[in-house]
C-alpha cells in the first residue's frame, strides 16, 4: 500500500505495553507522531527513542503524543520502556499488519543478503487524523529536531 501525505492516516488498534491497547483514532483533537522503528533495545532504535523521550516536553506544549511502533512484543516493549525510562506508548504490532498499511514493511538489503524488515520511518498525523509529512529511511541524529520543527508548523 502506497501511503502519502494529505490523506487519512490508516487506524489501528493493538495491544501496547503496560497491557493496554491504542486505537489512533482515540488520539484525534492531537498530533501524533507515530514512528515505526526495527528493534527494542537495539543501538539506533534506542537512541532514536530516547531522542524523543529527551524532546517530549518540547511535543507536549504542541499537544503532540509520540507513538512508536515495532514487531516488538508488550512484554519486551515493557523492558525497553523501564529500561531507557520512556514516557509514551509503544504499540506492538506482532503480525505486522499495521506496519505494511503504513508501508514501512519493506525489502532490506544487507551485507547482499535481502529480507524483510521495519523501514526506519516516521508519520507527523495532525488533529483530524490527516498525515502532514512522512519521513522514509530516517536518519536517527538529525530526526526528532526535524519532527519537531515540523510539528511546530502544523
Amino acid at each position: 500500500m502506497s501511503i502519502k501525505e494529505n490523506q487519512k492516516a490508516p487506524d489501528f488498534n493493538l495491544p501496547t505495553d503496560g497491557g493496554g491497547t491504542l486505537k489512533l483514532s482515540s488520539l484525534k483533537g492531537k498530533k501524533v507522531v507515530l514512528y515505526f522503528y526495527p528493534k527494542d533495545d537495539t543501538p539506533g532504535c534506542t537512541k532514536e527513542a530516547c531522542g524523543f523521550r529527551d524532546a517530549l516536553p518540547d511535543f507536549s506544549k504542541l499537544d503532540a503524543e509520540i507513538v512508536g511502533v515495532s514487531k516488538d512484543p508488550p512484554a519486551r516493549h515493557d523492558k525497553f520502556k523501564a529500561k531507557y525510562d520512556l514516557p509514551f506508548t509503544l504499540v506492538s504490532d506482532e503480525d505486522g499488519k499495521m506496519i505494511e498499511a503504513y508501508g514501512s514493511w519493506v525489502e532490506k538489503n544487507m551485507y547482499g543478503r535481502k529480507y524483510m524488515g521495519i523501514d526506519r520511518s516516521t508519520f507527523l498525523i495532525d488533529e483530524n487524523g490527516v498525515i502532514r509529512k512522512i519521513w522514509r529511511k530516517v536518519k536517527v541524529k538529525t530526526h526528532v529536531d526535524e519532527v519537531k520543527t515540523a510539528a511546530e508548523a502544523l
